[in-house]
């Protein structure tokens, strides 16, 4: 798999900045790119409720979802964790469900990167075709 986009890595290096953490300090950064190449970024928001907690990757889906855009090519997620963290088990459910199989580009800010497919992070994903 190629490397991560610079543009998006940096994005969601910009948003993460913003997120809201202050039960778990674990903050999260997240950029999508539609097909149009336009760029979607999103943090994590947290609450006392932890239940309630938004994770980086649905808002940046929902900001682009509420936009208009439909389509979708690649997402990176940066965190500041000792090895690259990929989506969570929603997040990965709703990114299959509005952007088909992209590539996920993972970044922690101490250096590690890894790449997988969305395909390889939710194997047997449950979707429309499941109905």
């Amino acid at each position: 798999m190629s490397d991560a986009p610079e543009d998006l890595v940096d994005a969601a290096t910009a948003v993460r900045d913003n997120a809201v953490a202050n039960y778990s300090n674990f903050k999260v950064g997240s950029a999508l790119r539609t097909d149009s190449g336009a760029i979607f970024a999103g943090c994590n928001v947290e609450n006392a409720t932890l239940g309630l907690t938004v994770c980086a990757e649905r808002v940046a889906l929902w900001k682009a979802l509420s936009e208009g855009e439909r389509s979708f090519t690649e997402i990176a997620v940066v965190t500041a964790a000792e090895r690259p963290t990929p989506p969570c088990g929603a997040c990965r459910q709703l990114l299959w469900e509005f952007c088909g199989d992209i590539p996920v580009f993972m970044v922690s800010t101490l250096g590690k990167r890894a790449t997988l497919q969305l395909s390889e992070l939710i194997p047997y994903a449950f979707d429309k075709r499941d109905l």
